[in-house]
């Protein structure tokens, strides 16, 4: 039976405060704002396997926001490409489950993650390999709003357009809040859809936590199309805990067990 986001995204979010809860790592309000995107991927766009994740014809999601690593293995094992088991393996000694996400050691990750601003490019190379070998499958980078400070972001999205890149979306996980304060605060991005435009791509705003609205917004580009897409998402840090929503410290806490509580009854 095919799992519908919103159970999937429950899911994810539960087990992601139990998890963090136990091994006292941060990223959860990220990792919640970024929660229903994942869910609608990975349930309606990708269509990925665990026999699949060497195909050269597979679609492939590159998490560039990759400190929300917590929230991606959980994911992974949600979708059925790690063993559930492996989600408690998260920042042990010797583990492969560290607090940035690491390719060829975790079925699943596609690009090792810790600086900010990789994705993008790494994206455009993906999306342009596809391209001149005639594969099948689309790449999708998500990224954080804080992580758009970047240039190499801009970068990216030049050389993406350049090469009419059709089969590359960009998704910016649109929360406002980034490590030391609101995005106004830090560098005053403005309006992030206009500037993608500028740098050539299609443009579309949604509401990240609207499942249908995601989903529409994921599907191929309109054949006519020859520009990569670049989605921004508008979401809540921290979505769907009363005292963790569009609250900035939860870029750094994490739950305490009576937070714990609160927050799987809440969800």
């Amino acid at each position: 039976m095919t799992v519908l986001p919103a159970e999937f995204a429950r899911n994810v979010r539960r087990q992601v405060a139990s998890v963090l809860c136990q091994t006292h790592d941060s990223h959860i309000g990220g990792g919640y704002s970024s929660a229903d995107i994942l869910a609608v991927l990975y349930t309606r766009i990708l269509h990925l396997s665990a026999d699949r994740l060497k195909d050269p014809n597979r679609n492939i999601l590159l998490l560039s926001k990759g400190h929300i690593a917590a929230t991606f293995y959980v994911t992974l094992a949600c979708a059925g490409l790690i063993p559930k088991e492996h989600v408690q393996l998260h920042l042990q000694d010797g583990s492969n489950y560290a607090g940035h996400t690491r390719r060829d050691v975790v079925p699943g990750v596609e690009m090792s993650a810790g600086s900010l601003g990789h994705g993008p490019g790494i994206g455009v190379g993906m999306a342009y390999a596809k391209r001149i070998q005639n594969l099948d499958g689309r790449v999708f980078v998500l990224m954080g709003d804080g992580e758009c400070n970047e240039g190499s972001v801009w970068e990216a999205a030049m050389s993406a357009s350049r090469f009419s890149l059709s089969n590359l979306f960009f998704i910016v996980d649109r929360n406002r809040l980034q490590s030391y304060g609101s995005d106004e605060q830090v560098m005053r991005m403005g309006d992030l859809g206009q500037k993608f435009s500028s740098f050539g791509c299609r443009v579309l705003d949604v509401d990240g936590h609207d499942y249908t609205a995601l989903e529409r917004a994921l599907q191929p580009a309109p054949a006519e199309e020859s520009r990569p897409t670049a989605i921004i998402a508008h979401t809540i840090k921290g979505k769907g805990v009363s005292f963790m929503e569009n609250r900035l410290e939860w870029h750094f806490k994490s739950p305490n067990e009576e937070q714990l509580r609160q927050a799987l009854e809440e969800l």
